[in-house]
């Protein structure tokens, strides 16, 4: 009886050393690369401001909350955000554009995340996609110029960010009507979100 209780202690302590050790390595292991991760997503996150907006010099940032009564789509709490983060750029003082973090949860894989340019007058400079777990070769193709190039120059006060299908003017991605839908819903998204905050 003694030995099995011994035994038991022994497996006990090297369990719980075991466990220590693992523990202590994770720890070390996420400190020494959080940061170098945070530099990346930050760097990725400048890249694709610069890509989706004119020239600019300035960069004021700021983070507004969603007005679900308003916003488009009916999937912003499950995608687990209650805001969105507006870039206002600007020129020699002069604000020239705002290009918005917006995202949707209406993907046929599920969360949609786009950084969209839009000029001061309210035109869709350029939009750039930041994540997507869309099918191969079907709703990926929404980072083909063939598609997103169709919004470059539009105002949605007068382009209606639908899919054809739907009486919208957007040329849905063949095959894939239900990402091409989600790709409009974040751009309404982030239009509505900057006139509702002008």
């Amino acid at each position: 009886m003694g030995k099995a209780k011994s035994s038991f202690i022994n497996m006990f302590l090297v369990l719980t050393i075991v466990c220590v050790v693992a523990a202590t390595a994770l720890a070390a292991v996420y400190k020494a690369t959080a940061d170098p991760i945070r530099i990346s997503e930050e760097n990725k996150q400048q890249e694709a401001i610069k890509a989706v907006l004119p020239p600019f010099d300035e960069l004021k940032t700021e983070k507004k909350a969603l007005d679900m009564e308003t916003t488009p789509s009916i999937y912003h709490k499950e995608a687990g955000a209650d805001s969105i983060v507006l870039h206002h750029a600007y020129l020699n003082g002069e604000e020239i554009g705002v290009a918005v973090e917006t995202f949707t949860n209406k993907g046929f894989g599920g969360l949609i995340r786009l950084m969209a340019g839009f000029t001061a007058d309210g035109q869709i400079n350029k939009v750039s996609v930041l994540s997507h777990a869309e099918t191969p070769g079907l709703g990926s193709k929404m980072t083909d110029p063939g598609f997103y190039t169709q919004f470059e120059g539009k105002n949605p006060a007068d382009f209606k960010l639908q899919v054809k299908k739907d009486g919208g003017d957007v040329q849905a991605i063949t095959a894939a009507t239900i990402s091409s839908r989600a790709y409009c819903d974040a751009l309404n998204t982030a239009y509505t979100t900057i006139q509702n905050n002008k």
